[in-house]
């Protein structure tokens, strides 16, 4: 059975070259041992409340040619379900809303955040790059990646270079990536602000939508510089930039409209013989660009043994999002052959621009508004243990568990009437649960 791997693996190698345009060398060709480096991972993830449910199955495979010239191959699969908020706000009545499709209704009870429970999808995602150097004291490396989901598909390309000074002490960077994403959203584009309306047959189109889908494109640009510091210790800081540009609204989101003094839905009556909102609500809006800058330092020391590992993230954006992240874990090793990595996790941000908790009836429609709670004021930490083992083989399995806690709130002056100290975006903890297993073949 080894000598049906390692003959697979050999040819498995020269058939990757062949894709390639590289010719496999003959050392590549003879060499007995196998080189792909396999890390295989399931993961749950599960909010409280019934809200979004994630299952994971990823694996990456890195294979060796020699000489720094390496493959790497990614593979995941995600299938999520459960309920996410729509935006509406909480009422004193039951809510009835037309589902995404705009073909059926649900309702919501009173005094509840309204959540969409119609959420369900699965996603494919694969990619590849390669690395090499291509002259003295410089890497290359470039990608592909392609994802699907049943309203959203993705494709994106990558490129960086590094180049090597100091001995090698230090290494700056440059990576660039460009992403072109197609948004189908299930019932169609709707207007920005156009109102909810009334349920369908199949046969007709719903209200307040043009057109199938829109597309957006992502640029992104990287720069950094690893510099060791001692023996025993390793600074990172990088600089990013990222421009988004076309359709970057949510088409799943929506705005409750109130009476400016009493913070209570406007009530609509649906067509005679339909199903439809009882009260008015307004799809989202956003602006069709965002750009966005950040600053990431990392440090990583050595004890004895033991790392500690401490990192820093700040973003800021022309949608007045701020955000500052802080993150740290200590690998603990015991034994001869297992070790534990405690991890921590702050992070907190300020509001977009245009986040509201609702609109009043009597105002003028502003150009952009969502009521989104990611584009809210929010902190949220994250605890969590992984444990690790090596194998007498050399592989290793892992797993890892960690706790979630998000608070989402927004400025006292955008409520109104009832909603003041009422929670319209509750606090809500997840779960994330995690096993890995890391092999040579």
């Amino acid at each position: 059975m080894a000598n049906n791997d390692t003959k697979i693996g050999a040819a498995l190698a020269a058939a990757t070259c062949g894709l390639l345009g590289i010719a496999p060398s003959a050392s590549v060709a003879a060499d007995a041992e196998p080189k792909w480096d396999v890390e295989t991972a399931f993961l749950y993830y599960g909010e409280s409340d019934g809200r979004v449910k994630d299952l994971s199955l990823s694996g990456h495979a890195t294979r060796d040619f020699g000489d720094e010239r390496k493959l790497g191959l990614d593979l995941s699969v995600d299938s999520l379900t459960g309920a996410s908020p729509s935006g509406a706000i909480a009422s004193t009545g039951v809510q009835t809303f037309t589902s995404p499709s705009g073909r059926d209704t649900y309702q919501i009870a009173a005094g509840d955040i309204p959540l969409d429970d119609t959420f369900l999808d699965t996603r494919v995602a694969l990619n590849g790059s390669w690395s090499q150097p291509f002259a003295r004291l410089y890497t290359m490396n470039a990608g592909l990646g392609f994802s699907s989901e049943y309203d959203y598909q993705h494709i994106g390309a990558n490129f960086g270079l590094t180049r090597d000074f100091n001995q090698r002490n230090t290494t700056l960077s440059i990576a660039t990536a460009f992403a072109n994403d197609t948004i189908k959203p299930v019932g169609g584009l709707p207007l920005p602000l156009a109102q909810m309306g009334d349920a369908v047959d199949e046969d007709l189109s719903p209200l307040g939508r043009n057109g199938d889908s829109d597309n957006k494109n992502v640029f992104d640009v990287l720069l950094g510089v690893t510099q060791v510091l001692g023996r025993h210790s390793l600074l990172r800081v990088n600089l990013s930039y990222s421009d988004s540009s076309g359709y970057l609204t949510d088409p799943y989101k929506i705005l409750s409209v109130v009476d400016p003094i009493t913070g209570i839905p406007i009530t609509r009556t649906p067509a005679p013989g339909a199903a439809g909102p009882a009260n008015v609500y307004l799809f989202e809006s956003r602006p069709d660009s965002r750009r966005k800058e950040g600053l990431y330092a990392e440090l990583r020391h050595d004890f004895s043994g033991k790392v500690l590992q401490v990192g820093y993230r700040y973003s800021t954006d022309d949608w007045e999002v701020d955000s500052h992240t802080l993150e740290s874990r200590l690998r603990l090793p015991f034994g001869e052959s297992s070790y534990l990595e405690p991890h921590v996790r702050y992070y907190q941000q300020t509001a977009a621009s245009f986040y509201r908790y609702s609109l009043a009836n009597t105002a003028p429609l502003p150009e952009f508004a969502s009521a989104d709670a990611r584009l809210s004021d929010m902190d949220a930490i994250t605890l969590g243990l992984k444990y690790g083992h090596v194998t007498a083989g050399g592989n290793e399995w892992n797993a890892r568990l960690e706790f979630y806690r998000q608070k989402a709130k927004a400025p006292g002056d955008l409520a109104v009437g009832n909603q003041v100290g009422n929670t319209q975006m509750p606090d809500f903890n997840a779960v994330i649960l995690q096993f890995g297993y890391h092999f040579k073949l």
